[in-house]
């Protein structure tokens, strides 16, 4: 029997302690981490602001892993190059957020950099379709963005497993955002997601100074996660 597909976790530091960023980054990625996801919102595309190039420039030498840095600007295309400078490893953008979001997927790949798209609840699979070769990493919403610590939207698990199917053998991962937790992470992994982004199910009960909660929380939905392979 063949071994279970890798499931990476991917904190999100919208859930941690904001004056310590850079000490939370560390403590996730000692504490097992994979990723270290970062939340960019422009207070346009979605009702919130946080941050910009220059808070990712200063976390990157503090983020062992990946730098998962997700777009939540429109227009997207002028920050593309600022934020790959900062070091983003994949840059997630929205297809609402330019009307030629091909050009977009285009320009990160010539940045060099792993390029992403991220469905809200209320995007289709349509919107994929004619990109999805150019395509690292799809991004599926199970939370409106905007906002940490929202509950998790379960008629998104139908279209990570129509996306899944859509995919095929493209060498595309399935992330997942939004309401992650030890419960909700086996029923998208099942469906077939492959990165799962948590903010408050990580954070909850540490602190940079206290990070084993982290590891314990990290490990438990990476742990629920892959019982859903067996």
């Amino acid at each position: 029997m063949s071994a279970p597909r890798p499931i990476l976790i991917a904190p999100s530091i919208l859930a941690a302690d904001f004056a310590n960023f850079g000490a939370e980054c560390r403590a996730v990625g000692d504490q097992g981490a994979d990723w270290v996801h970062v939340d960019v919102m422009d207070g346009h595309f979605v009702p919130n602001i946080t941050f910009g190039p220059a808070t990712c420039a200063a976390l990157r030498p503090h983020i062992r892993g990946v730098m998962d840095v997700h777009l939540m600007i429109a227009p997207v295309d002028g920050f593309l190059e600022p934020f790959a400078r900062a070091g983003a490893d994949v840059l997630t953008v929205h297809p609402e957020a330019n009307p030629h979001i091909h050009r977009s997927l285009q320009t990160i790949r010539t940045l060099g950099k792993k390029a992403g798209l991220a469905l809200n609840p209320g995007t289709g699979l349509d919107a994929v379709e004619q990109v999805l070769d150019l395509l690292d990493v799809i991004c599926v919403m199970t939370v409106n963005p905007g906002f940490g610590g929202q509950s998790f939207i379960a008629s998104q698990v139908d279209k990570v497993r129509k996306l899944r199917a859509l995919i095929g053998a493209r060498p595309i991962l399935i992330e997942v955002d939004g309401g992650i937790t030890v419960e909700t992470a086996p029923l998208v992994v099942a469906a077939g997601a492959d990165v799962l982004v948590a903010g408050s199910a990580v954070f909850k009960g540490g602190s940079a100074d206290r990070p084993q909660a982290y590891g314990h929380n990290i490990a438990a939905i990476r742990a629920a996660a892959l019982a859903a392979l067996v």
